[in-house]
């Protein structure tokens, strides 16, 4: 892969946030623990060093979770240094999208390995555990119940309710009978479908799938997957469960940081009195209000931590540095620094994800050809298409020299009196005047673009490649028609192109 660098300011694709936090604005400074830099996990690991984990239930738990799952062996290796109070995890969390949803899942899980292993290289002495949380509790089916590929949609249909991750995979094997038929009879593909029908019809619920099929692409890299649904624990964020839901007490600390937050940035997730859902059979349901302590304290697996929550959840069981997610996850955290502060829990480093664009060297090639670069990929269609055409016309069609000349006449004009009331005349007409200038220039581009329809439509299909529905393509397309390409090879490129240190976005040719 060839690797192309853009500033995120240059995509027009991120939040005002996004780019403020990555210029390291001092705006920022009082809801982040710290702007993450290598240099910066020097204090945050002394800070975690100190606040109190219970590894001995965190290394049980994993070694429970994963016990029916064959994980490589720096995989399990990595599960026994958490015992150790100088290994320490570096975390992202995702829903769990039908086959690997959209790239920038991939995008996320490559992150903290490569941040685990930038950590290692800078502090030897302690250990960096990349883990992957599954949000298992997550109720929104429609969100994780499809993939894009080719264009088009996969759905898995079901009429299951309630948490997703325990939901049954009934219907998945016709989905991926429907694959076999698209992906072709080939090495990759046929990798893919044993990998596929290894992890959808081998297992039960989606959790365990997800699981499994995180593990066969990510394992060799050490990669430890925790599911927080588990009562164990849960029992560890007890404390936290009760003054939430019985005290209300987070409300107006969380309230108090939003308003100061977006008085200069969008606002990003809802907070309410109580934070937490209850989970039943095929049911989560908001928690208003009359929950007994006692059915806190006893059975505090069936309370389930909303967005704003699950972040004090995983920092209080994982021996946690940093957290790394997209632009809208950043932003969240960041609404919860004074809880952070009031219950003494260091908030971790937040490291914005990496994202990329892939683009084939045939696609790269065509749009060169076109006379433009790398960096124009970002400009609007019509703008691509009116460079084009000036560049390649062979006259002059813009009335740039005209204009002036306009506006030379009119400006004698304006000189040849000082009547107030007869120069807005003149000015008046000399916006009429330019109106008709610019309609006028716009028809000759028309005209021009006629001539060129071919390199337009060119332009115009490889940004709707590139930008499926004018949005980002790592936020639509799966990572399958890449993987056909390149097969194995594919996760091993990204590893080795993607630095989640590095404040660029990356475009990578393959």
């Amino acid at each position: 892969m060839q690797s192309y660098k853009i500033p995120y300011s240059k995509t027009k694709q991120f939040s005002n946030l996004v780019i403020d936090y990555l210029a390291n604005d001092e705006k920022l400074e009082p809801f982040i623990s710290d702007f993450p830099n290598i240099d910066s996990f020097e204090k945050q690991i002394a800070e975690k060093q100190n606040y109190p984990v219970n590894r001995d239930v965190l290394v049980s738990v994993l070694k429970e979770q994963n016990k029916e799952f064959n994980l490589t062996e720096i995989s399990n290796d990595n599960i026994d240094l958490l015992f150790s109070e100088d290994a320490f995890t570096v975390t992202t969390g995702h829903q769990l999208c039908l086959f690997a949803g959209p790239l920038y899942f991939t995008y996320k899980i490559i992150s903290i390995i490569n941040l685990a292993e930038e950590l290692k290289e800078k502090y030897p002495t302690n250990n960096f555990v990349p883990v992957f949380w599954m949000a298992t509790e997550d109720h929104d089916f429609e969100e994780i119940k499809s993939i894009n590929l080719f264009g088009k949609k996969v759905n898995w249909e079901s009429e299951q309710e309630g948490a997703v991750g325990k939901m049954k995979l009934n219907g998945i094997a016709k989905i991926i009978q429907e694959l076999e038929g698209k992906l072709g009879d080939n090495e990759h593909a046929n990798n893919l479908i044993e990998l596929f029908k290894n992890a959808y019809l081998n297992y039960a619920i989606l959790a365990d799938a997800t699981r499994y099929l995180v593990n066969e692409l990510f394992g060799k890299y050490g990669i430890v997957i925790i599911d927080g649904d588990d009562k164990k624990l849960k029992n560890e964020f007890v404390p936290i469960m009760k003054n939430d839901i019985l005290n209300n007490s987070y409300k107006s600390k969380i309230e108090g940081t939003s308003g100061r937050l977006y008085e200069n940035y969008k606002a990003q997730a809802f907070f309410r009195d109580i934070n937490f859902f209850k989970l039943s059979e095929g049911k989560r349901e908001l928690i208003t209000a009359g929950i007994p302590e006692s059915e806190i304290e006893n059975h505090p697996e069936l309370f389930s931590p909303n967005v704003l929550m699950r972040p004090l959840y995983q920092e209080s069981i994982l021996p946690n540095i940093a957290y790394v997610g997209g632009g809208a996850e950043v932003a969240y955290w960041m609404q919860l620094r004074d809880v952070f502060t009031n219950e003494n829990i260091p908030m971790p480093l937040l490291v914005l994800r990496n994202s990329a664009m892939l683009i084939s060297d045939k696609q790269k090639q065509k749009f060169k050809s076109l006379g433009f670069e790398i960096n124009d990929l970002f400009s609007a269609i019509d703008e691509l298409k009116k460079q084009y055409v000036l560049s390649n016309s062979k006259e002059d069609i813009t009335l740039n020299i005209e204009k002036c000349e306009l506006e030379d006449l009119y400006n004698k004009l304006l000189l040849k009196t000082n009547d107030k009331g007869l120069q807005a005349s003149v000015n008046a007409s000399h916006q009429k005047q330019l109106k008709l200038f610019e309609k006028f220039e716009q028809k000759l581009i028309r005209l021009e673009k006629k001539k060129h329809e071919n390199a337009l439509n060119t332009i115009s299909k490889i940004k709707q490649q590139l930008f499926p529905e004018n949005g980002l393509q790592e936020r639509f397309d799966n990572f399958i028609p890449f993987y056909l390409k390149e097969g194995e090879n594919f996760i091993e490129m990204l590893k080795d192109n993607l630095d989640p240190l590095d404040t660029n976005f990356v475009v990578l040719s393959y």
